[in-house]
């Protein structure tokens, strides 16, 4: 029987909810790992706990739960909505508590967005071991951004939230209003997956390489990432999510470059924007091993 600490993990998407249960935030087995979709608050809340369940009933005992969920989330532990989702256009799930359920398993509860666990979790393990600031950006469903900061992560009013920033609008696509249901054309609202499909009828991934769709996204994003370079001065920024791909990468590398315009010493103590600018080196493990990470704090 291992003697050492069980923790649990629970990466909270729009889409999905991923369970594990491990030693570590690399030593999860797949009979400890389940993919939960996400549709309404009691049934997905309701499977979730009923994985923790069964791993509880085989002999698990927890030594806390770390959880990673999409934003908006209260992470103020003195706030009374501390672990809950807040306005959100995903349809049930403003106001949803998210550590409630968890109460009966005993045991310390920790909560933190997705991208701040993924953060720490590459600047622990991945793409970003070695240096000591690390920001995760994620393309899919919609956008978001989190920093790990020398083994911590940054939270203020609220967390990090980049993918509602504004950004300068590329001249071929004026025409689209963006669907951010709060700010139109954010971040977000022009670049996150269902903007893409809600102009352009189709995933990135699926338009023809020479498409001005590539190089229209991979300018938004590079902005972001010229941004990221100036306010936080992260020494690695990490893209991931189901809308990259290598040769939207490029496309961020040449816009944040132009955007910079040699004002920072990329080249010279970053290793280039090759360095500066990379994908995940932990791939889709990301936010599980974060939430892990999390659970072991």
């Amino acid at each position: 029987m291992n003697s050492r600490p069980l923790y649990g993990a629970i990466e909270a998407g729009g889409t999905k909810f991923v369970c594990a249960a491990g030693y570590g935030p690399l030593e999860i087995a797949d009979s400890r790992r389940e993919v939960i979709a996400t549709t309404t608050p009691q049934v997905t809340l309701g499977a979730v706990v009923a994985f923790f369940e069964r791993i509880r009933n085989d002999g698990g005992v927890f030594a806390g739960i770390g959880v990673a969920a999409f934003g908006p989330v209260d992470v103020d532990r003195q706030s009374p909505t501390w672990g809950s989702i807040l306005a959100t256009p995903k349809p049930g799930w403003s106001g949803v508590s998210l550590t409630r359920p968890l109460e009966r398993f005993e045991c310390p509860v920790t909560i933190d967005t997705d991208v701040n666990a993924a953060a720490l979790a590459e600047a622990r393990y991945g793409a970003g071991a070695g240096v000591a600031s690390v920001a995760y950006v994620t393309v899919g469903t919609g956008i978001g951004g989190g920093v790990a900061l020398e083994g911590g992560t940054i939270r203020g009013m609220l967390h990090p939230e980049m993918g509602h920033i504004r950004v300068r609008r590329d001249p071929r696509d004026l025409a689209f209003a963006g669907i951010c249901p709060f700010h139109g054309d954010c971040l977000e609202g022009l670049a996150s997956g269902p903007a893409i499909v809600a102009r352009w009828n189709a995933r990135l991934g699926e338009l023809a390489p020479e498409h001005p769709a590539h190089e229209i996204i991979g300018g938004y994003l590079g902005q972001l990432a010229a941004t990221i370079a100036l306010v936080l001065s992260a020494q690695r920024i990490v893209f991931g999510g189901g809308v990259m791909n290598g040769r939207l990468l490029a496309h961020i590398r040449a816009t944040a470059a132009r955007e910079l315009g040699g004002y920072l010493p990329v080249e010279e103590r970053g290793g280039g924007f090759e360095r500066l600018i990379v994908e995940p080196s932990l791939g889709g493990l990301a936010g599980i091993a974060g939430a892990l990470l999390l659970a072991a704090r």
